[in-house]
């Protein structure tokens, strides 16, 4: 089978290069030399494209397309979003249809049914978030909803959904937690006591093989680790494999949503192009519970974790 990549030289993208790649001939896209050698080293073979400019050329001989590039930073102008997000989701849609591609992976997110409310035991009834307040969320809402629009019965489409992936090489969650307890900035929102729901990178290539061997056109499917837990046991742990424990310094939820709201309208007032200290988003997601209940994938796609919460902390103290 010949799988196309897109966003391989990234956390999630890049796991799943490396276990495709090892029964599978595997391109990915790449926009540089750097992304090549990335690639290379992953075992796939670089192609030279980019989201809104993939050409059926570029999709030659493919049969399954596992789409993870997004613009996922928490900061950024909202023409930024909906360009990467969505307008090149469907361009590699159409791109897809075109040289004859059969299955279409769409790595989606929790976030995209995110506007801000609790989400507590959730599934894939949700509704998507197509008017979320958050760039972010708002832009991966049309953008699955495109993907699954266009399933067909020669082309199959479909999304699968992680919430909080970590795991080795994650570059967004453990690294930025430990940048901010070095810069002083860390501090707990509302104690860190949100339940949520986490999904290891192990378990998403996982739900994503399955998606690939036993999905269902046009749907979407959760896929999460065994078990909840608080943001403060997750976020601990998870700095605890560092040696690192974090202070115990706390913000009301309220006051940290107040302090982002003015520090986003203080950014855009004088076109700051950096990220405000505080987002709506990154708070908004952290005070809120997040949990997920994926039984629709244990039932449909027959899958369970292939790793436990507690093995992947112990591979992220033995990568030390």
């Amino acid at each position: 089978m010949k799988i196309f990549i897109t966003g391989a030289s990234g956390f999630i993208g890049g796991a799943v290069a490396a276990y495709f790649a090892k029964t599978h001939q595997v391109t990915a896209m790449s926009r540089s030399k750097t992304s090549d050698r990335i690639i290379e080293t992953l075992g796939a073979s670089a192609v030279r494209c980019q989201l809104g400019e993939v050409s059926p050329k570029h999709l030659a001989g493919v049969d399954v397309i596992i789409h993870s590039a997004a613009k996922v930073e928490e900061w950024g102008k909202w023409s930024e979003y909906w360009s990467a997000n969505v307008e090149g989701t469907t361009q590699l849609l159409k791109a897809a249809k075109m040289a004859g591609v059969k299955t279409f992976i769409h790595i989606g997110t929790e976030a995209s049914v995110f506007y801000g409310q609790h989400l507590r035991n959730i599934d894939e009834t949700m509704a998507l978030a197509l008017a979320s307040p958050y760039p972010y969320s708002r832009t991966k809402a049309h953008a699955e909803a495109a993907v699954l629009a266009a399933n067909a019965p020669d082309f199959r489409t479909i999304s699968v959904r992680p919430r909080m992936v970590w795991g080795p090489d994650d570059k967004t969650i453990l690294p930025v937690i430990l940048g901010m307890i070095e810069q002083g900035r860390f501090m707990w929102i509302d104690g860190g006591q949100a339940l949520t729901s986490t999904t290891h990178v192990d378990n998403l290539v996982h739900g994503i093989d399955l998606a690939i061997k036993k999905g269902k056109g046009g749907n979407a499917y959760f896929i999460t680790d065994d078990g909840t837990r608080t943001l403060h046991d997750f976020f601990s742990s998870l700095t605890r494999t560092k040696g690192i424990t974090p202070p115990n310094r706390k913000i009301p939820g309220w006051l940290a949503n107040m302090l982002a709201r003015s520090s986003e309208a203080v950014w855009r007032l004088f076109r700051l192009s950096s990220t405000p200290p505080l987002t709506r988003i990154a708070i908004d997601m952290t005070r809120r519970e997040g949990t997920i209940n994926c039984a629709k994938a244990k039932r449909e796609l027959g899958y369970k974790p292939v790793i436990s919460f507690e093995e992947g902390l112990q591979e992220l103290v033995s990568a030390k």
